[in-house]
Order: C-alpha cells, then structure tokens, then sequence
C-alpha cells in the first residue's frame, strides 16, 4: 500500500508550523511586521525550502520589498532555530518569496462582486415590467 504522504510533504507540513511559531514569538525584525506562512515547499533531498508567505500590508509593494529582505537577512537566524525545534540531519537553506495568490484571489472575488451589482443594477424585477403593461 502506497504513503499518502512522502516524507518531503511531511517535512514541509512541520516546516510551515515551526518557521509561523518562530516569525511570531522570535523574530523581532521592525521590517517584517505581521507575516503569514502559506506554504512550503521543498526539495526531495530537503536541503532547500522556499517558504511563501504574506504580509498584512500588501497593498505597499516597497513595504513587502522590505519585509522580504527582512526575512531573508534572517533566514540563517531562523534556520538555527529551526535545528533546535526539529531533528532533521540536514535543517534546509531558507528562501522567502512573496505568496501573491491570496492577493489575486481578493482580486478576483472583488470583480466577481461588482460585475454582480452591476447585472443587478440593470436587471429590472418582474413586478415592476407588470405593472408598466397594465
């Protein structure tokens, strides 16, 4: 019987919760502010992570540029911490990228909205084409 997991998928998974609890309570880096850990994704030998993330400020793209120089200025901080939270042979080289799908996705759901009022705007309800015939 196949694992429905592999052992990289695993890794990854526990990656993703460790690096949240050390960006929380560890990093006190002003540049970084509120940051979110959407994925991770890793290589098949584990030595190399991209961890995807958000920030609370998206709109700021020169806020974003910073909070990822942040962030990787402190990779190798977090992949100390890292060592000592998880017992991995070889604890993975770090990099950040900015996740824009949760953007994209509030992008999306907005034009979906408004071309929503808009055909509702230009509906007219039955009861009111009724009553102009009679």
């Amino acid at each position: 019987m196949a694992r429905e997991f592999s052992r990289a998928d695993r890794v990854a998974q526990e990656l993703q919760k460790e690096i949240a609890i050390i960006l929380q309570r560890e990093v006190k880096d002003p540049r970084i502010g509120m940051v979110t850990v959407s994925d991770v994704e890793i290589s098949r030998d584990l030595a190399y992570a991209k961890v995807f993330v958000t920030f609370l400020f998206d709109e700021d793209d020169v806020a974003v540029e910073r909070g990822l120089a942040g962030l990787n200025n402190a990779s190798g901080y977090i992949r100390t911490l890292l060592g000592k939270a998880m017992r991995l042979r070889i604890v993975p080289e770090l990099r950040f990228m900015y996740d824009q799908s949760l953007v994209e996705g509030m992008r999306m759901s907005n034009l979906v909205t408004q071309t929503v009022r808009q055909d509702q705007a230009r509906h007219v309800p039955e009861n009111e084409l009724e009553s102009e015939k009679e």
